[in-house]
């Protein structure tokens, strides 16, 4: 490592400080590993780069990203791979990647799911919606109800993460494809949005961009970077993370028709150095995230625990995980603010999905070649 990179990294947690103090946000702590609540039991191995899992029947559905979607049994063997999946441009980081149940699957088997789609010019993020059999071995009536536009030849920055709200509209997040940043300022492209739709794919009742020439219906927000991780609070709003370059990963509670500011402005720099945009962590009329790392955790997944399983001081917090250091992070919030941070689980693997399970525990997912699925034990 030359000198000139290792006064960079000296210099990375004194430039966090002074972006916090320039943005109005307030520091946190973070703290070491803590003997709490945080023993992982694999459920499940073998999983090939799994990406998101959900729950049906007791069971566990999980998509892998080459292609493949295959229901977890209770004691971990893995069921064969499920027929009707769509062809995915698997490779770099698309393939297939979230998947979410409807909140009526009980009676109507639906599930949404979201992969790189390929086509004229190279390939999308593409949201499907399906019924799974009754017997779990296939999808039907499968259906793409949105597909983001343009395509691009580029296997990064997909986001794709699927959140549904109480009023039973969809969120779902796209990466700006990495050559194509400077589009998530500009709102007739779907490239660096956050959009909002109905489950028929159609843009959302009361989205601020409906009717608007030269901006396309579905966006919520824009200015992002590529998001790996959205989640509902207990209020009910929307949360999602996303990717910095080196550095500033970042929080956000997205607001209808808001700029969060990529690639004008940003806590990180680019790869081997050098200013992005302008240069700026802050700008007029571009949001602040509510929260940021430097350096980069790589966060991936997010979830709020809602349930009494591991006691009362978790409750509430929120849980994000790091690919790039292999832990689980246990965010406190007052006010909607971040307090203290907490490693959980280090070592654990790439943590690539964070879910909360209908008997109240946290599950994960590992993105390794013997991907795992992994249970949070209280202590």
């Amino acid at each position: 490592m030359s000198c000139k990179q290792l006064i960079r990294l000296a210099f990375w947690p004194f430039r966090a400080w002074l972006g916090r103090a320039a943005a109005g946000l307030a520091a946190v702590t973070l703290l070491p590993s803590v003997a709490l609540a945080q023993k992982a039991e694999p459920v499940a191995r073998g999983l090939d780069h799994p990406w998101a899992v959900a729950f049906v029947d007791g069971r566990f559905l999980v998509t892998e990203r080459p292609g493949r979607l295959r229901v977890v049994e209770a004691d971990g063997r893995l069921g064969p791979p499920l027929q009707g999946v769509p062809g995915v441009a698997a490779g770099g980081q698309g393939g297939l990647l979230d998947v979410v149940t409807d909140s009526g699957f009980a009676g109507n088997r639906t599930i949404y799911f979201c992969f790189s789609e390929p086509g004229f010019g190279g390939n999308s993020t593409a949201l499907a919606r399906a019924r799974l059999s009754d017997d779990r071995s296939r999808l039907e009536q499968v259906k793409v109800i949105f597909s983001q536009k343009p395509k691009v030849a580029s296997a990064m920055h997909f986001g794709c993460r699927i959140v549904e709200t109480r009023d039973g509209l969809l969120y779902l997040t796209l990466g700006e494809r990495y050559s194509r940043k400077e589009d998530a300022q500009k709102l007739d492209n779907h490239l660096g949005k956050v959009v909002r739709l109905t489950k028929d794919g159609a843009p959302a009742p009361g989205n601020p961009f409906l009717g608007r020439q030269g901006a396309l219906p579905e966006i919520w927000s824009y200015g992002h970077r590529n998001s790996q991780g959205a989640t509902l609070a207990p209020d009910g709003r929307f949360w999602m993370h996303e990717h910095g370059p080196q550095g500033g990963d970042e929080i956000n509670v997205p607001e209808a028709g808001r700029n969060h500011g990529w690639p004008v402005i940003t806590y990180g720099e680019n790869y081997g150095g050098g200013k992005i945009g302008e240069g700026l962590a802050a700008k007029a009329g571009m949001e602040q995230p509510l929260h940021y790392w430097v350096p980069s955790i790589a966060p991936s997944g997010m979830a709020f625990l809602t349930s009494d399983r591991y006691g009362p001081q978790w409750k509430g917090n929120l849980f994000v995980g790091s690919l790039k250091f292999g832990y689980l992070d246990r965010i406190e919030l007052e006010g909607g603010k971040v307090v203290r941070e907490t490693r959980l689980l280090q070592g654990v693997g790439r943590v690539r999905d964070v879910r909360q399970g209908p008997d109240g525990l946290l599950y994960l997912l590992t993105d390794e070649d013997d991907g795992k699925l992994v249970r949070v034990l209280p202590q």
